[in-house]
């Protein structure tokens, strides 16, 4: 699989939706009064998607993968966000379910893509000798 453009890559076109669907929930009053959690998780939502092309760019598979992390890290934080803003009855239950769904796919789909990546990075390596 070649990956020429971060855009490319299928975790971030989901954090994209992720963060799509977080700052149309946090347009909407009451939500949008709260300036506090309303920052912290359109930041959070944000981070998961530019985290991933910030390491697209990184020299080293590692290093990539450290990105990586910290946007899966991102996604869950998005999701005990949610919790907040269903608990203040800014989100009802539906629009609670749906994203904190979309906010695991997007997690799942950025660990899948850390799993390839290590595999590769295995498979990379040359020889030692024995």
């Amino acid at each position: 699989m070649r990956i020429d453009r971060f855009e490319d890559i299928e975790a971030w076109q989901l954090a994209r939706e992720l963060t799509r669907e977080i700052y149309r929930l946090t347009k909407k009053p009451p939500f949008s009064k709260d300036y506090g959690l309303k920052d912290q998780i359109r930041a959070a939502a944000g981070s998961s998607m530019h985290n991933i092309a910030e390491g697209f760019d990184a020299e080293t598979t590692p290093e990539f993968i450290r990105f990586l992390s910290y946007a899966q890290r991102s996604c869950t934080e998005v999701q005990s966000e949610l919790y907040v803003a269903l608990d203040q009855t800014y989100i009802d239950e539906t629009e609670f379910n749906a994203t904190y769904e979309l906010a695991g796919r997007t997690r799942a789909a950025i660990r899948g893509f850390m799993n390839y990546l290590r595999r590769y990075a295995k498979s990379t390596v040359p020889n030692e000798p024995t």
